[in-house]
């Protein structure tokens, strides 16, 4: 990874004073500011600036940042956009170390006047080296610091804990920030980090990943400005054991190209990212009720040694609903109690109930009954976490929190208690979670997929992240015969195969090949072949392949007429399960693989699972364990099982030849890869020049 470096956002956080500009008491944002700042404990000086007034909110108010008593630590600059760059410019010959500016139209999108002002104000930082949260942004809150910028008042109360939370989404910050208080999340920063041209996402994470105050860190990400700088904040998180939890914009195109015109930021592929997030330990939230469900298991400080989990409820039609969303989000395991757990749960279980995990037990009896239940459960050797159907108290229901503390006391693993919906919760109930030491998750789904997310992070806290081997492939060594050499002695054999210049020598090819064959029409200008009727398959005969091959040549004139036809590839038939692989270099992290069910389908179905490079055979079945396909390469009805290991050799080999050649090749991509019994066999291979041919 390329030498990186990180601007502190601490100037931000913690300043001596600091002025506003803009000051107004008819105006919305800055007498909200100023009020949030005097009526929540600020320790230090505030300044109105304003040169229209003399006064404002019962205090002297200074024309310019100029004018000010002393040099200025932070201006929150409340103006319009053309009038900003003038006000830090002067701010920056007084003195000014640092600034949150509000105003949007300074950058973003295509105009050139907003964009000509973004120009100025990013020389203006470069050159004073001045610290800046925004611009378009909402503020900030400093909860510790009691530096209160984002204007709403009710987060404002909120008691400093360990989590912060930044986002390229001002409003956010007040959803996330209430509804996770609502349910005991304790954010120690909120953050509306706007267009990012001063400090940016790659600033914050490593800010954090070295802040004493913050265990788990939070973001919505639009688009990521610096991927290598970002890169080595993650890293760094995850060596020091700080989770990543994350939920980004950007799956669809239309989702891309919005975050590009208002925010300047280039979102980039979304599958390139999550192989990011998996390289670096980042947690993938799919929706931002699932990142407070997430937060409340990480807060919690627990971490599994495996994805094995003890369910115990009180409801069969629970225990099949966790056995369908199990199965379909995956990632999870429901192992059977032992001997010795069966034996101490035995007593507490009705006997018409069978000991099976997931566990109903019936009609609760007390909380002293459900405490020895958890205890049994979490002390069994297969299980890594518990998740108990309890629930906090409410209504008439009273629960002893010294009993149920019992439960997390009994353990060093993660426990949570669950319920199976959505539902509203108070003030009481988070002092009861606060009390008993584990958190209430909600909604089944979101409580397997934050179970998920323990366990995605438990296996890689720590882990250390593999460098790029530099290239030293050649160039001769992707062409003709030193090619398919190549190729073979990465696990990547090729199907008998040959090129015919004529209709008449594909057939006689053919004869020697030995038939069923595959015929395929050879043209530089088309890359997919199968889109322009450019293949036939199962041909049995001399005959058939001659008329075939007249065929493709008709079909490839109709579909991409002018286009030169090169040949015809004769290939014996083979049979087995359709795979791609395929390796790229991705614009933004680097170089990744792709690994899916192949064929025509690969596009309309995406059953893909992505990786950074480099990837070694556990990375490998981890992918392959990802997809639906899985199920037919074990063997799907009856069908023998397809050589997994011949597989994951292909994949970790495609890999290491596309680091090895990546100064040359800009793609390598094998749709398909016939999966057999025994091996494997590359059967369409496109390699793509990095020159283009």
């Amino acid at each position: 990874m390329q030498q990186v470096s990180f601007k502190s956002p601490l100037p931000l956080f913690k300043p001596a004073s600091i002025a506003i500009v803009g000051a107004s008491e008819r105006a919305k944002w800055p007498d909200q500011i100023y009020r949030q700042l005097r009526q929540f404990g600020y320790p230090g000086k505030i300044y109105p600036v304003n040169p229209r007034v003399g006064e404002v909110w019962n205090t002297k108010c200074y024309p310019d940042l100029a004018s000010l008593p002393e040099p200025p630590a932070h201006a929150m600059v409340i103006v319009p956009a053309p009038a900003v760059q003038a006000v830090l410019e002067t701010g920056v010959a007084a003195g000014l170390k640092s600034a949150t500016v509000y105003s949007a139209q300074l950058g973003e999108g295509h105009d050139p006047e907003i964009v000509a002002r973004g120009a100025a104000l990013k020389a203006l930082i470069a050159q004073s080296g001045l610290v800046m949260c925004g611009p378009n942004c909402m503020g900030f809150n400093a909860l510790r610091e009691r530096n209160f910028g984002y204007p709403n008042a009710d987060l404002c109360t909120l008691t400093p804990g360990s989590v912060a939370f930044v986002t390229q989404s001002g409003g956010t910050v007040q959803y996330i920030g209430a509804m996770g208080a609502h349910r005991g999340v304790n954010f120690n920063y909120l953050i509306s980090s706007g267009n990012e041209l001063s400090v940016d996402l790659a600033d914050y994470v490593n800010y954090f990943a070295e802040d004493d105050s913050t265990r788990v860190i939070a973001l919505f990400v639009e688009g990521i400005r610096r991927p290598q700088a970002f890169m080595a904040a993650a890293k760094k998180a995850l060596a020091v054991g700080k989770p990543i939890v994350a939920i980004k914009t950007g799956k669809s195109q239309k989702a891309r190209d919005s975050a590009q015109s208002h925010t300047g930021a280039i979102a980039g592929d979304y599958g390139a990212f999550t192989a990011m997030c998996e390289r670096y330990g980042i947690v993938v939230c799919q929706s931002l009720d699932d990142m407070i469900e997430m937060l409340l298991v990480f807060q919690a400080g627990r971490l599994p040694k495996g994805p094995r989990v003890g369910w115990v409820t009180t409801s069969g039609g629970t225990v099949d609903l966790l056995f369908d969303y199990i199965e379909e989000h995956g990632g999870l395991q429901t192992p059977e109690f032992d001997a010795a757990t069966q034996a101490v749960l035995r007593p507490l279980v009705s006997h018409e109930l069978a000991l099976k995990n997931p566990l109903d037990a019936g009609n609760p009896v007390n909380d002293a009954h459900d405490a020895k239940l958890c205890a049994a459960v979490a002390a069994d050797p297969n299980v890594d976490m518990l998740a108990w159907g309890g629930t906090p108290p409410s209504g008439s229901r009273v629960r002893d929190p010294a009993v149920t503390r019992g439960i997390a006391e009994s353990t060093d693993k993660p426990v949570i208690g669950f319920i199976r919906m959505a539902t509203l919760t108070d003030q009481a109930t988070v002092k009861f979670q606060n009390d008993v030491g584990f958190p209430f998750l909600q909604g089944l789904p979101s409580v397997i997929r934050a179970l998920g997310a323990l366990a995605f992070y438990g296996a890689r806290k720590g882990r250390a992240v593999a460098s790029l081997p530099a290239p030293t492939g050649r160039a001769e060594t992707l062409q003709g015969a030193a090619f398919e050499v190549a190729l073979a002695q990465h696990g990547l054999t090729l199907p008998k195969s040959a090129l015919a210049s004529s209709p008449q020598e594909a057939a006689a090819a053919a004869a020697k090949i030995g038939f069923p064959v595959a015929l395929k029409i050879v043209s530089r200008a088309i890359s997919h072949k199968t889109e322009v009727g450019g293949v036939r398959l199962h041909l049995g005969a001399e005959a058939e392949v001659e008329r075939a091959a007249h065929g493709l040549a008709a079909a490839a004139a109709k579909a991409a007429p002018g286009a030169s036809i090169d040949g015809y590839l004769v290939q014996e038939m083979v049979d087995g399960v359709e795979m791609i692989i395929g390796a790229r270099s991705d614009p933004l992290y680097g170089p990744m693989l792709v690994v899916g069910a192949g064929g025509i389908l690969v596009e309309l179905v995406r059953d893909v699972t992505f990786r950074l490079l480099p990837v070694t055979p556990d990375d490998a079945r981890a992918m392959i364990a990802e997809l639906k396909v899985a199920k037919l390469l074990a063997g799907f009805r009856g069908k023998p099982p397809a050589d997994v290991d011949a597989l994951v050799k292909a994949i970790c080999g495609l890999g290491d030849f596309f680091l090895d050649h990546r100064q040359l090749l800009s793609d390598i991509e094998i749709n398909p890869i016939i999966v057999r019994t025994n091996g494997v066999c590359a059967v369409d291979v496109r390699p793509v020049r990095a020159d283009g041919h």
